[in-house]
C-alpha cells in the first residue's frame, strides 16, 4: 500500500490545519522545556521565548530544510547549577554563550573538513552511553524533588509525585496518536489537580498576575561582565561536546523519520551551527541552552507532517506564550513534587534513549572494546568523577566521561566493532510504494 499521506518539508498547510499542527508541536515541547528552567531557577517564560527565537534562527540557518524544533537542554542542568553557585544566573548565561561558541567552532571545522571525522570520533558506542549518563545523572534531582520539602522527607508530597508518575505512565502506555506523544503534559496537569485538592498549591500568584507581561530577561554581558570568571566557562563550555554528540544522534533519527539525509544536505555543519546560535540567543536573554527535541521528532513521525512552516508556527506560538503573564504564574505555582513525578519517567526515558541508540545501531556489547568504552563512560559520568584543573576549576563528570570515551574509541583496536552494520538512514524515493 502507499505511504500515509504526508506534508512535505516546504509545503504550507491550510490555515486552520496550520494552527492545529503547530499547536501540537508546542504541546509536545512544553512540559520538558519548562521543566529545565524550573530545575535551575530560571524564568519559564524566558525559556519559551528563547525556544521560539532559537527555533526560528535554526530554521533560517538550515535554509528551511530541516523540520526540527529546539527546546531547553537537560544536559546543562547540573553545570548551570554549579556555575550559578559561583557567579549567579548571569555568570551561568555567559558560560552557556561560550558553549554556543564551541558549536560554532565545530560547525566551521565540519564545513572545512567534511563530516566523516566527527562521525568517527562520536560513534554510537560513545554517544549512546553519554545519553544514558545525561538521564541517570539527573536521577537524584528527580527523587529529591519528588520526596523532599526543604530537605526533609514528606509522605504527602511523595504521594503526589507517585500519582503524577502514574498518570504520566498511563498516558504514555494507553493514549494513542498524538496524545500518546505528550504524556508529560497529561502528567503535569493531572498532578497539579491532585496537588490542589490535597492543599499544596497556592493560586494567589495567578490572580495577581496580569494577562500581558514582559518576560524577566537577563542581560548577562551587561550585569556580569565586570566579574567575568573563566572558571564558569570551564564548567559549562565542555558540555557542548556532550550535546553535539546528542545532536548528531537526533539528526540521524530525524533523517530516518523524514527520509532525507540531513547530515549531507543542508549539512551537519549548518545544523550544529543553528543549534549553537540558538544556545547563544538563549544565553543573551537568560534562558537555558537549547537543543533539538526528541518529543517533536516523535510528532513528525506519527503525523508525517514535515513542514518547516508548521515548526515555525509553533515557534511563534511559544514566543507569544512567553508574554502571557497568567501562563508564567500558573507554571510558578506547580509544586516541585509534581515536577519530580514526571521527571522520574522523563529522565529515565532520556537514559533509555541512549540504550536504544546502541540497540538500533546493532552495537555488539560482547565485543571487548565496546564493553570497555561503555562501562568507563557510565561509571565516570554517573559516579560524578571530575578532574580538578586548579583550586576552583574542574572538568565535570559528564564532559570527562565523554572525552575519555572518545579517547578510548580512538586508541583501542578493532574500531569496526563500534559502528553500525546497517545504513544510518535511507533516502525515500519519490512515489515509493511499500508492499
Amino acid at each position: 500500500m502507499k505511504n500515509p499521506e504526508k506534508i512535505g518539508i516546504r509545503d504550507i498547510p491550510r490555515l486552520d490545519k496550520w494552527f492545529i499542527l503547530s499547536f501540537q508541536h508546542l504541546c509536545a515541547m512544553f512540559g520538558a522545556t519548562i521543566l529545565v528552567p524550573f530545575l535551575v531557577d530560571l524564568s519559564p517564560s524566558v525559556a519559551l521565548l528563547s525556544s521560539g527565537l532559537g527555533t526560528l534562527a535554526y530554521l533560517f540557518i538550515t535554509k528551511g530544510q530541516i523540520p526540527a524544533y529546539l527546546g531547553s537542554s537537560f544536559a546543562f542542568i547540573a553545570p548551570i547549577l554549579s556555575a550559578t553557585a559561583l557567579g549567579g544566573p548571569e555568570g551561568a548565561m555567559i558560560g552557556s554563550f561560550f558553549a554556543g561558541l564551541v558549536y560554532g567552532i565545530v560547525a566551521l571545522l565540519i564545513k572545512q573538513s567534511g563530516v566523516k571525522w566527527i562521525l568517527q570520533i562520536l560513534p554510537p558506542i560513545v554517544v549512546g552511553p553519554v545519553i544514558i549518563v545525561i538521564g541517570l545523572g539527573l536521577a537524584p534531582t528527580a527523587i529529591d524533588m519528588a520526596m523532599n520539602v526543604d530537605g526533609a522527607y514528606s509522605s504527602l508530597h511523595f504521594t503526589v509525585a507517585l500519582i503524577t508518575l502514574a498518570i504520566t505512565v498511563i498516558a504514555s502506555m494507553f493514549f494513542k496518536g498524538f496524545f500518546g506523544l505528550v504524556p508529560i503534559m497529561f502528567g503535569i496537569i493531572g498532578g497539579y489537580v491532585t496537588a490542589y485538592f490535597v492543599g499544596i498549591v497556592d493560586l494567589t500568584p495567578i490572580g495577581e498576575a496580569s494577562w500581558l507581561a514582559a518576560p524577566a530577561v537577563i542581560i548577562p554581558f551587561v550585569t556580569y561582565a565586570p566579574e567575568f570568571n573563566w572558571k564558569i566557562v570551564a564548567i559549562i563550555a565542555p558540555i557542548a561536546v556532550v550535546t553535539i554528540a546528542e545532536h548528531i544522534g537526533d539528526q540521524m533519527v530525524l533523517s530516518k523519520v523524514v527520509g532525507k539525509n540531513f547530515i549531507e544536505k543542508p549539512g551537519l555543519h549548518r545544523s550544529i551551527l543553528g543549534d549553537g546560535v540558538a544556545t547563544m540567543i538563549a544565553s543573551l536573554i537568560g534562558g537555558p541552552p537549547n537543543t533539538t527535541y526528541g518529543e517533536n521528532i516523535g510528532v513528525l513521525a506519527i503525523t508525517r507532517v514535515f513542514s518547516v512552516f508548521v515548526i515555525a508556527g509553533a515557534a511563534v506560538m511559544a514566543i507569544c506564550f512567553a508574554f502571557i503573564g497568567k501562563i508564567s504564574a500558573i507554571i510558578s505555582t506547580i509544586p516541585a513534587a509534581v515536577m519530580g513525578g514526571v521527571s522520574i519517567l522523563l529522565f529515565g526515558v532520556i537514559a533509555s534513549s541512549g540504550l536504544r541508540m546502541l540497540i538500533d545501531n546493532q552495537i555488539d556489547l560482547g565485543a571487548k572494546r565496546n564493553l570497555i568504552i561503555s562501562s568507563v563512560i557510565l561509571v565516570l559520568g554517573v559516579g560524578g568523577a571530575f578532574i580538578q584543573v586548579s583550586e576552583d576549576m574542574q572538568i565535570p563528570g559528564m564532559a570527562l566521561a565523554t572525552l575519555v570515551g572518545i579517547v578510548l574509541h580512538l586508541v583501542l583496536p578493532d574500531k569496526a566493532a563500534s559502528y553500525s552494520k546497517k545504513p544510518m538512514f535511507q533516502e525515500e524515493e519519490e512515489n515509493e510504494e511499500v508492499a
